[in-house]
């Protein structure tokens, strides 16, 4: 374990600095409060994330907002159906001389350093590029030029376009099993703040409110210590585990339960429930979110304010029902934790 959380004095110390992180990040994107919490249990939790969001609701700004309050090294990745898996490794160009230069890639570039990747409209790549993904999210590594990149630190972000389905491939369940976590991005429904983003300049200029915010307030280098800590820390009781475990058996057979939806036979509904990587990152996130509440336990508060972001992606529907998750799945997670009982 590192230095800096052998000689903190207690957990509420970096507890107050997780905090001070949100807080900041929500002078950056006003009226996301949620979303920026659900960003910050990933963090704390070491969890890769999924966004859907319509354009210009401010993904990238979170991203980049978190990536200087972390310290580390933010890259970005444009999904389009030309990506090929090198192009994430590296590029070529001719250079002044008029040979060919090869470059390290937004993968590599920023060695170990590398706390934030962003890949924009990752549905937009083809199923090549998510496998080499798929192996830096699993392993934190990848091998190039006859050696591997390690990027202990690494975090990676994707966004998947909702609304324009041409040019686009569906990710495998394998590939979505990897995110702890997929977070809605909505437009704010205040009047205010609506107001404030359209004609306060201030909100005009990203690179200059990224600049108002202090770099390096949590070092990222801490985070993998800080979360191990977090988890051995936070108790999560025999009855809290059977109360998760109810709602992992009701994921595969939600009509056991009497979850109902209107219009669609729950008997057909779900062809495969959460895995047992999405349980245990279902508890992973709830420790944290307990954590950032001020307790030193669970409660089933914790574990349903994280489900649907955790479980709805990795469910497998009929392939009747599967053109309407973005309509079902959250409907049908919300179902389970109404009729599962909580201790």
């Amino acid at each position: 374990m590192s230095s800096a959380i052998r000689q903190a004095s207690s957990l509420d110390e970096w507890r107050s600095r997780a905090l001070a992180v949100e807080e900041h990040v929500a002078r950056v994107l006003i009226g996301q409060s949620e979303v920026i919490r659900l960003v910050n249990i990933a963090v704390f939790a070491r969890g890769h994330v999924l966004l859907q969001g319509d354009v210009g609701v401010g993904k990238t700004t979170l991203l980049r907002a978190f990536a200087r309050l972390l310290g580390g090294a933010f890259a970005r990745i444009e999904g389009t159906v030309d990506l090929m898996p090198n192009d994430l490794i590296y590029y070529t160009h001719i250079g002044r001389d008029g040979r060919p230069v090869i470059d390290p890639g937004p993968l590599i570039m920023h060695g170990e350093e590398l706390a934030i990747l962003f890949f924009n409209e990752i549905n937009r790549a083809r199923p090549q590029v998510h496998a080499l993904l798929l192996r830096a999210m699993a392993e934190r590594s990848v091998s190039a030029f006859n050696r591997d990149h390690r990027f202990p630190h690494l975090l990676v972000v994707a966004d998947r376009n909702r609304l324009e389905r041409e040019e686009t491939f569906d990710m495998a369940l394998a590939s979505l099993d990897r995110f702890m976590v997929e977070i809605m991005i909505d437009l704010p429904s205040d009047k205010q703040t609506l107001l404030s983003l359209m004609g306060d300049p201030r909100f005009h200029d990203v690179d200059g409110l990224l600049d108002e915010l202090p770099p390096a307030l949590l070092p990222h280098r801490e985070l993998n210590a800080l979360a191990a800590l977090i988890q051995s820390q936070i108790h999560a009781s025999p009855t809290l585990l059977d109360y998760a475990f109810e709602l992992w058996k009701a994921t595969r057979e939600p009509h056991a339960v009497g979850a109902t939806l209107a219009g669609i036979d729950m008997h057909r509904l779900v062809l495969a429930g959460a895995s047992p990587r999405g349980m245990s990152m279902l508890l992973r996130a709830a420790r944290v979110a307990a954590w950032l509440d001020g307790r030193g336990f669970v409660a089933p508060d914790d574990v349903q304010r994280v489900f649907t972001s955790v479980v709805a992606h990795r469910l497998c529907f009929h392939p009747v029902y599967e053109q309407r998750r973005a309509e079902i799945a959250p409907l049908l997670t919300q179902a389970i934790l109404q009729r599962v009982a909580a201790p």
